[in-house]
Parts: C-alpha cells; sequence; structure tokens
C-alpha cells in the first residue's frame, strides 16, 4: 500500500511540470526542422546549381565529343584514303618489283648467253687458228708435193708408153688405155662359159704377157712408184650377182695365182709380185655397152689387168683440194 502511495505522488509531480518540458521541446524540434529544411533547401539549390553548371558543362563535352568525333570521323576517311593509296602504291612496288626480278632473270639469262656465245667465240678462233694452221700446213704439203705430182703424172706416162712399145714388139694384141694403163683381156681366151678354170690357151697367152708386162712394171726406175698390180674380173649380167661375183671372183684368183707361178719369173720379180699383187672380182658392177647403149656380153666378160702408183690416192685428194681452192 504504501509503495502505491509513493507511486502515485510521483506520478501527480509529473503530471504537473510535464506540460512546460513539452512546449519547449516542441520549439526546438520546430526550429531543427526549419533548420533542416533551410539546410536542404540550400543543399538542393546549390545540387541543382551544381547539376545545372555540370549539365551545361557535359552538353558542351558532348559537343566537343561529337566535333571530336566528326574530326576523327574525317580522320578515319582520310586514313582509309591514305591506306588505299598506299595499297596501290604496294601493288605498283610489287609490280615493279616482279618487272624488275623478271628483268633481272632476262639479265641473268643474257648474261649466260653472252659468256655462252664468247666461250663459243673462243672455240670457234681456237679452231679458225687451228685451221689456219692446217691450212698453212696443207699449202706447204702442195707446195713440196708439186714436183711429187709432176713426177708421179711423168712416170705413168712412161710406164704406159714404155708398156704399149713392150707388147707391140711382142707381137701382143693387148690394148693399153692411155690415160691410166689398163689392159683388158677378152675373157673367152682364158675360160669356158660359167668356169674359173684357165684354158690352155689362156695359159699361153699369160705366158707370153706376164713377163712383158712384169718386165716394164718391176724395172728400177718404177721400182719407188709403182704401188700396187690389180687383176680384175668381170662377167656380164647374165645370172644373179651374187653368182656372178663368185665366179668373177674365181676367175681373178686363178690369174694371180698363174702369174704368181710363171717359171719364167726371177726369184726377186715372185717376192715382188707377192707383196703388190691383188685379185678381184666385180661381177657385172663395170658392164660394157655398145654405141646405142646396149650391154655388150662378149667386152663385159674379160679380164683387167691394173696398176697403181703408191701416192696415187694422195694425188687425187691434192687435185681436188686444188681443184676446190681454184673454184
Amino acid at each position: 500500500m504504501a509503495r502505491q502511495r509513493i507511486h502515485n505522488r510521483r506520478a501527480g509531480r509529473g503530471s504537473a511540470g510535464g506540460g512546460a518540458s513539452w512546449i519547449s521541446y516542441s520549439d526546438m524540434m520546430a526550429a531543427l526542422l526549419l533548420i533542416f529544411v533551410l539546410v536542404l533547401t540550400y543543399s538542393l539549390y546549390h545540387y541543382f546549381t551544381m547539376l545545372e553548371a555540370k549539365t551545361a558543362e557535359l552538353n558542351e563535352q558532348k559537343i566537343q565529343l561529337n566535333l571530336a568525333q566528326d574530326a576523327l570521323s574525317e580522320k578515319e576517311q582520310t586514313l582509309i584514303i591514305i591506306q588505299a593509296d598506299l595499297d596501290t602504291l604496294q601493288d605498283t612496288l610489287t609490280a615493279k618489283e616482279e618487272e624488275l626480278n623478271q628483268a633481272n632473270i632476262v639479265l641473268i639469262s643474257k648474261e649466260e648467253e653472252l659468256a655462252k656465245l664468247q666461250a663459243a667465240l673462243a672455240l670457234k678462233q681456237a679452231d679458225l687458228d687451228a685451221a689456219t694452221a692446217r691450212l698453212a700446213e696443207q699449202q706447204e704439203a702442195l707446195n713440196s708435193q708439186a714436183r711429187r705430182i709432176d713426177d708421179l703424172i711423168g712416170i705413168r706416162s712412161a710406164m704406159i708408153k714404155d708398156l704399149s712399145t713392150s707388147l707391140t714388139n711382142a707381137n701382143l694384141k693387148a690394148t693399153v688405155d692411155p690415160t691410166n694403163g689398163d689392159i683388158v683381156l677378152d675373157s673367152a681366151v682364158f675360160f669356158e662359159t660359167g668356169k674359173y678354170k684357165i684354158k690352155e690357151e689362156g695359159e699361153a697367152l699369160l705366158n707370153r704377157f706376164i713377163p712383158v708386162y712384169l718386165d716394164v712394171l718391176l724395172r728400177e726406175e718404177y721400182a719407188d712408184y709403182l704401188g700396187e698390180i690389180i687383176i680384175e674380173g668381170h662377167t656380164d649380167s647374165t645370172g644373179s650377182y651374187d653368182a656372178n661375183l663368185k665366179l668373177s671372183q674365181d676367175r681373178a684368183l686363178q690369174v694371180a695365182l698363174y702369174c704368181l707361178n710363171l717359171p719364167s719369173l726371177t726369184k726377186d720379180q715372185k717376192l715382188k709380185l707377192q707383196e703388190i699383187l691383188t685379185a678381184k672380182g666385180r661381177s657385172y658392177s663395170d658392164l660394157v655397152y655398145t654405141a646405142d647403149g646396149k650391154e655388150d656380153p662378149d667386152a663385159s666378160r674379160r679380164v683387167e689387168f691394173k696398176f697403181s702408183l703408191k701416192d696415187a690416192e694422195m694425188i687425187a685428194e691434192m687435185n681436188r683440194i686444188l681443184s676446190d681452192q681454184e673454184e
């Protein structure tokens, strides 16, 4: 009960002074609210002022940015044009480099070709020098052989003349070719048709002819000039070439063997004859024709005695060279 009374008294005292306290608190709060409103108003004013300034500044910056963007765009367009020009120049440079490379390749090729031509020219010059030297040697050889040719021509003429005289003196009817000294003997005198064994009348003719023939050709004054004695067998065109070749060769060989074994030959003559005697079969490769162009079988069937001088081939070549020079 006591506690209740005490509480009530405290409650009464609080109610009597509470009105004044509340008024003071309200005024303070109103003042604070006013101050807050003023601060807020100032802050808002200052904020909006700054916002307006910042907005204007931002707009200015946007304008500047747009101008800068336009300028950048123009520069980019200019850069694109410059890059295009640069690409064109690069393509032109590349093309020129390719042309230069091609020109260098052509130049190198021409230089190599020139080097080859120079080398070929040097070789040709060397060949020309060698040919000139050879020509000088040949000219010297021609000059040194001129007298030899004259001698040989004179020797052949003398041998032909001596053969004709000796055969005539021996009463042998054998014609000596005045240009080369060939002597033709009728094959019918020596052989039967299609045979190669020498007939008796052929042996008799050889016994008379060979000593006279060799006596002239083997004379000492002709020894240094005589190169070869050739006995040639010839047939007409009857039969095959092969068969006639064998027949003509066999006939020429039989005549050659008969000559080598003639008892009237001296030992020296026989040895000399073994060195220079040759037998050849010509088949019908060298036929004799009549004046109207027909084959003369009797004249075609023959045995020929020929002789050559040691330098005959050389003389023929030299005469050819001389003829070419004259042309």
